[in-house]
């Protein structure tokens, strides 16, 4: 304590460690020496300096997956020092993130919160799961304590073995070896356990249908299916199976509990035996279904090592020359294409022959010929799917008489004199014939169409290929026996000579033709001195300048000649148009009597004006008796015109009571334009110049008429007069 009464401590006070209190007596003294005491309590008071302590040991614990939520599993303690026998009141909490556990904040004890699995997620891989827990002695503030607890979950054997497929289908050769392993199952089940013992798995013994004595595990409970027995798929027992077999086996596990696979429920076709069903199936079991798949064991090989055939020469196209057949003993039979490798090719054809690819039949593809291709041999080929076999094939042509005789030349131009003598080889004129199916014997020779009279033939007329053109008879055209000049013979050439009658109306008889050209040469008028000269021959070669195919010839020269003659039509329609327009006829209609019978005296003189134009040649002059006025006139034709008024001066006549007018007036008329009594004026004056020219061209003797004969009233009314008005 120090001298002015403050007390202070000493060392640390602890008051779990120490006392909680303390005693003291304090005294004071005066300079006098007088003193005083008096006794003082110290308490020391209880601070929260003390965190608390963890009184469980344990810090691992194990534990079985799949647990139900709510399961404690662990209990985790502590106790603050600062309330030593006192209740406690301390709070528990978990600080890591879990989804497994639980804990509660009172009693600190550890509870499942949901489902833990061992076999999946995370806990497969590391099953520890670890846990950091809090006690505090303080909701907020205060002291607190921290503690790391894990939890290793074990596996128990909770799920069953299960496979991924349910159902196989193994396609195994039918050559295949016993002990072959067919299918291992292990690739294909599995168990989601995730430790031994508990995820092994064995299988079950298999059965089925024809699966006996000819399937088997290797080694039992294996999953590893071996074959054991035969599999020829030719075999009858295998056939009577089908070559198809079922194998039903189970997986299950080792240890216990020893679950079989799950049940799973299926819609599913089944289609075994040629048997097809829609079934609901418990998928419990593994059916594993075995086909036999057939191999080339035999080979394939036709009916004949070869073939012999024969056809005619004269068969035409697709004619059958036979049929080859090839088999082969494998089961199931495939199907067989034929084909020609080799051979039938000709000179015009790459292949004579065709072959059916399903039957094996063959065929002409065309005609044949003996002479150019006797034999033609063949390579026949037949495959199917697996092999291939060929066969030689012989076809012989039989040779038929089909080949014309052939001449040479095969036309020719001969020339001869008229009086050449009967019996003359003409020009020395040889035939020489060839047949490539025929002897030189079996030719005879005949004239056809163009010998007329028969004045010529040949000799020998058979039996030989060659012959000469003689002439037979004389010409007689001084007395008119002969004609023509020009003969045009057709030779028939025809191999039947050696035939008798029977014969040739049921062999085959070929003819051919020849052309010869015989030009006779009358008397010359003049005999012309020539000097030897070298013998020349002609040969005529005609051509067609366009085939017979040419359809486009005719059909041009059709469509020029339209074309020319609608050229030439229009071209006279244009001509009849101009020629009307120059020179216009007057129509019966349009022609009318200047007066009728009778009514001469009664009828008004109309004076009519008109132009005409005239491109007439005028030779002569004459004096009109009437009005005394010159006109001119054509001699030949009799046109005439009045003379210009300007050389004339003639005197005027006055009108008399029935004057001209300058309109044609008639009683009761009314006065027309002019244009329209011009028109009728030239129509009158049409028909006024044509009396005029019947009348003054001739008179009754038929000599020339004069201008004194012509009618004066004519005269008078065509006879221009000046219009009054002007």
């Amino acid at each position: 304590m120090s001298a002015n009464g403050i007390l202070f401590s000493t060392t640390e006070l602890d008051f779990e460690a120490g006392p909680s209190s303390f005693h003291l007596i304090v005294e004071v003294r005066d300079s006098g020496g007088l003193r005083a005491s008096t006794a003082i309590q110290v308490n020391i008071m209880n601070l929260n300096d003390e965190a608390p302590r963890f009184t469980s040991l344990t810090r691992v614990y194990t534990i079985l997956e799949e647990l139900s939520p709510g399961t404690i599993v662990a209990n985790v303690t502590a106790e603050d020092p600062d309330e030593e026998g006192l209740p406690s009141h301390l709070l528990y909490s978990i600080t890591t993130v879990s989804k497994y556990f639980t804990i509660n904040q009172v009693t600190g004890a550890i509870q499942v919160a949901q489902r833990i699995d061992r076999d999946a997620g995370e806990l497969r891989q590391n099953p520890a799961i670890s846990l950091e827990v809090l006690v505090k002695d303080r909701p907020y503030g205060g002291q607190e304590n921290r503690i790391q607890i894990t939890f290793i979950v074990e596996d128990i054997n909770d799920n069953p073995a299960t496979c991924q497929r349910f159902t196989f289908s193994i396609m195994v050769p039918e050559r295949t070896a016993n002990g072959t392993l067919l299918l291992d199952l292990n690739n294909f089940c599995f168990d989601d356990d995730s430790e031994a013992p508990n995820n092994r798995f064995n299988f079950t013994m298999p059965s089925g249908v024809g699966s006996g004595g000819r399937f088997l595990q290797d080694p039992a409970g294996s999953g590893k299916i071996v074959l054991i027995g035969d599999l020829d798929y030719e075999s009858p027992s295998n056939l009577a199976a089908g070559n198809k077999y079922m194998v039903i086996i189970q997986v299950q596990d080792v240890g216990a509990p020893y679950y079989k696979s799950k049940y799973h429920f299926v819609l599913f076709h089944v289609s075994f035996l040629s048997i097809t069903k829609l079934c609901w199936a418990i998928l419990d079991n593994i059916y594993i279904y075995i086909l036999t798949s057939p191999e080339n064991e035999f080979p394939l090989i036709f009916d004949r090592p070869s073939y012999v055939f024969s056809v005619s020469e004269r068969r035409p196209a697709r004619t059958r020359v036979g049929q080859v057949r090839a088999t082969d003993k494998d089961l199931p039979q495939s199907s067989l294409l034929y084909s020609i490798s080799t051979g039938g090719a000709g000179l015009q054809y790459p292949n004579v022959f065709w072959i059916n690819p399903k039957t094996g039949e063959l065929q002409l593809v065309t005609k044949v010929d003996y002479e150019t291709t006797p034999v033609y041999i063949l390579r026949i080929q037949a495959t199917n799917s697996q092999d291939t076999s060929s066969v030689t094939v012989t076809v012989n042509i039989l040779e038929e008489n089909d080949e014309k005789p052939v001449c040479t030349p095969n036309s020719y131009f001969l020339a001869l004199p008229v009086d050449l003598k009967v019996g003359t080889n003409i020009q020395n004129f040889k035939l020489m014939c060839t047949d490539l199916d025929s002897s030189p014997t079996s030719f005879r020779y005949s004239i056809g169409a163009g010998n007329v009279n028969n004045h010529f033939t040949f000799s020998p007329n058979a039996g030989s290929n060659i012959t000469r053109l003689l002439l037979m008879s004389r010409f007689d055209y001084a007395g008119g026996l002969d004609k023509i000049w020009d003969y045009k013979l057709l030779v028939y050439v025809t191999d039947d000579n050696l035939l008798s009658g029977r014969k040739k109306a049921e062999a085959l008889v070929e003819t051919g033709t020849v052309t010869l050209s015989i030009k006779v040469i009358p008397h010359p008028t003049t005999v012309i001195t020539t000097t030897p000269r070298p013998r020349v021959t002609y040969q005529v070669l005609r051509k067609n300048v366009y085939s017979p195919s040419a359809w486009y010839v005719p059909f041009v020269v059709t469509l020029g000649s339209i074309l020319l003659l609608g050229l030439l039509v229009s071209l006279v329609i244009l001509l009849a148009k101009a020629i009307h327009r120059h020179c216009p006829g007057k129509t019966g209609k349009n022609k009318k009597p200047l007066t009728k019978k009778g009514e001469m005296k009664n009828a008004k003189r109309e004076v009519v004006v008109e132009t005409i134009q005239m491109n007439t040649i005028f030779d002569g002059e004459a004096t009109d008796p009437v009005t005394g006025k010159i006109y001119e006139f054509n001699s030949k034709t009799g046109a005439r015109k009045w003379k210009d008024p300007l050389t004339q001066m003639p005197k005027r006549k006055e009108s008399g009571p029935q004057g001209a007018a300058p309109c044609r007036v008639a009683a009761g008329e009314g006065m027309r334009p002019l244009r329209s009594a011009s028109r009728e004026e030239d129509e009158l004056s049409g028909k006024a110049r044509a009396e005029d020219t019947s009348l003054g061209s001739r008179n009754k003797s038929g000599k020339p008429g004069t201008p004194k004969n012509r009618n004066p009233a004519f005269m008078d009314r065509a006879s221009p007069k000046p219009h009054p008005r002007k």
